[in-house]
């Protein structure tokens, strides 16, 4: 299995995810996701006025740098929300799934939406409608949209798909041949089941994994063994599944970025930790996945 890791490790440090990239093979990794929550919020990269240009340069760069980007995860916003808002995040959501077939990317991650006072039902036909109008674009390109699995949140009148039973009938209801699971480790460690057997009830619809961990109280993404994690239950799963994609972090808390931390108006040096040390924290994500799936025989480069 390959190791890959998000552009959005290096949001504190820029929102040009070509440069974040760099950052990213610095540290060691070949293989990337393409996080397009910053091009959307900032509508830079994909989301500027030049589309055309910047896949020129991460093309150039991808060619020269052997790094490849191959799996992503669209921007967040409210996709069952019907607000002034949602009509942009659908079109960008269709645009990030035009950008994947660009880059040569076959799976990207879409989240499923929530709303107070919705009941279980109502949330699953208001997703259905979302996701069926996302995946009816995708038919032009065959990129996979993967719903995930959520952290797990007790909020009354909530109904909020954090669970692999919940999110398999969800992918059954939508029923369509490109709609599948991205299975979030991190956010499975806050459920009482093993992994091994949410992965079990998934099964050939997992396409791609998010790795990280937590304290099994909240979702920080940490890196593996950061946390209480059993990876042993986690390699079961993947291996008794057959799972074929990559071996995907979204540890991007290894350590706390700036826009997390208790400001202090006098001094802000410290508030993001120094761009090498990052990078250097980075490389440790890179060994700590080698270490994994080595003592599994399932390393690849």
């Amino acid at each position: 299995m390959k190791i890959a890791t998000t552009t959005s490790d290096f949001s504190s440090y820029t929102s040009d995810a070509l440069m974040a990239s760099r950052y990213i093979k610095r540290a060691g990794f070949k293989y990337i996701d393409y996080g397009f929550g910053d091009d959307f919020a900032k509508s830079v990269g994909f989301f500027s006025n030049d589309y055309d240009g910047w896949l020129k340069k991460l093309k150039k760069y991808m060619e020269k740098s052997s790094v490849k980007y191959v799996q992503a995860h669209s921007p967040m916003g409210r996709p069952i929300v019907k607000d002034d808002e949602q009509s942009a995040f659908i079109e960008g959501t269709k645009l990030c799934v035009k950008a994947c077939a660009d880059l040569g990317v076959e799976n990207i991650v879409v989240h499923s939406g929530y709303d107070s006072g919705l009941s279980k039902e109502e949330t699953f036909e208001k997703n259905r409608r979302f996701y069926l109008e996302i995946l009816k674009y995708a038919e032009e390109f065959g990129v996979n949209i993967l719903t995930e699995n959520f952290n797990k949140m007790c909020i009354p009148d909530l109904f909020w798909i954090d669970n692999a039973t919940d999110l398999l009938e969800l992918i059954k209801y939508v029923d369509h041949p490109l709609f599948h699971a991205c299975f979030d480790i991190g956010h499975a460690n806050l459920q009482e089941m093993p992994q091994h057997e949410e992965l079990a009830i998934l099964g050939k619809h997992v396409k791609a994994i998010h790795v990280q961990d937590n304290l099994g109280d909240d979702d920080y993404h940490l890196a593996p063994f950061f946390g209480t994690t059993n990876f042993d239950s986690v390699m079961k799963g993947l291996k008794d599944v057959d799972y074929k994609g990559y071996f995907t972090f979204e540890a991007c808390n290894i350590m706390v970025p700036g826009p997390r931390r208790r400001s202090f108006e006098e001094s802000d040096l410290l508030l993001n930790p120094p761009l090498g040390l990052k990078i250097k924290a980075e490389s440790l994500i890179y060994e700590i996945g080698k270490t994994i799936l080595g003592a599994y025989g399932m390393f690849e480069e």
